[in-house]
C-alpha cells in the first residue's frame, strides 16, 4: 500500500499521455497553480459531470493562473472521443501505464462493489503550488459543486 501524498509533499512527475499522442507532467506547470482531478471513467454519469463542470470553470481558472489537468486510466483515443461527445475545455491525460501517477499516489487500488473486487480509481483531486508541492487534496471526491470548491481554493493559494 503506497502511502497517499499530503499537503506540503512534492507531487510526483510522473509523464501522462495526452489524447493526440504527446506527453504531460506536473513539472511542465512549474511556476502556475495546477489543479489535477483523478476520475474513474470517461462517460459515466458522475466522471462526465466533473469534466462538464470543471471545463466550465476553466476561464476562472486561467484568471486565477491555475491550469487544469483531467486524468483516468482511459486510453488516449477513448479521451479524443469524450472531449468531442461533451465539448470539455480542460485537459485531459490517460494514466494507463503500470505504476503510473495514480499508483504513485495510491489512488488506484482495489475496490469493492456489490460484492465485487476490482481494482478502480479513488476520485481525487489535487491542487499543487507553484513550488510543485500539494497545497490541497480532496480525497474520495462528491462531484457536486466540486469544481467550484477547489476553483474557490485556488483563488485563495
Amino acid at each position: 500500500m503506497t502511502t497517499r501524498p499530503a499537503a506540503g509533499d512534492t507531487f510526483p512527475d510522473i509523464a501522462l499521455e495526452t489524447p493526440e499522442g504527446g506527453s504531460v507532467k506536473a513539472s511542465d506547470f512549474a511556476g502556475r497553480k495546477l489543479v489535477v482531478f483523478f476520475y474513474p471513467k470517461d462517460n459515466t454519469p458522475g466522471c462526465t459531470t466533473e469534466n462538464i463542470d470543471f471545463s466550465a470553470l476553466k476561464d476562472q481558472f486561467e484568471a486565477a493562473g491555475t491550469a487544469l489537468l483531467g486524468v483516468s486510466k482511459d486510453t488516449a483515443k477513448k479521451h479524443q472521443n469524450f472531449i468531442a461527445k461533451h465539448d470539455l475545455k480542460a485537459p485531459l491525460a490517460t494514466d494507463a501505464e503500470e505504476n503510473g501517477l495514480s499508483d504513485a499516489l495510491g489512488i488506484w487500488t482495489e475496490k469493492q462493489n456489490y460484492g465485487r473486487t476490482y481494482m478502480g480509481m479513488v476520485r481525487t483531486t489535487y491542487l499543487i503550488g507553484p513550488d510543485g508541492k500539494i497545497a490541497h487534496v480532496w480525497d474520495k471526491v462528491k462531484v457536486k459543486n466540486h469544481a467550484a470548491e477547489v476553483l474557490e481554493a485556488a483563488k485563495a493559494l
